[in-house]
C-alpha cells in the first residue's frame, strides 16, 4: 500500500481556505493559547531557577 504525499503547513494565513492540514491558524484563539503556554513555561523555568538558588 502506497502512502500519498503529506502536505501539512505550520501556519494558516488566509481564512478563506478550508483545508485542515494546518497545525496553527492565524487567529486570536491561537495567539492567546500560545501566550498562556509560554507564560506557564516561563513560570516553571523561573521556579526551577529560584529553587536552585535557595537550596
Amino acid at each position: 500500500m502506497k502512502q500519498g504525499p503529506e502536505d501539512f503547513k505550520v501556519l494558516k494565513k488566509n481564512a478563506e481556505k478550508r483545508d485542515r492540514n494546518y497545525i496553527f491558524q492565524n487567529n486570536k484563539i491561537t495567539r492567546v493559547g500560545f501566550y498562556i503556554v509560554l507564560t506557564c513555561i516561563l513560570i516553571g523555568i523561573s521556579m526551577v531557577v529560584v529553587s536552585g538558588v535557595y537550596q
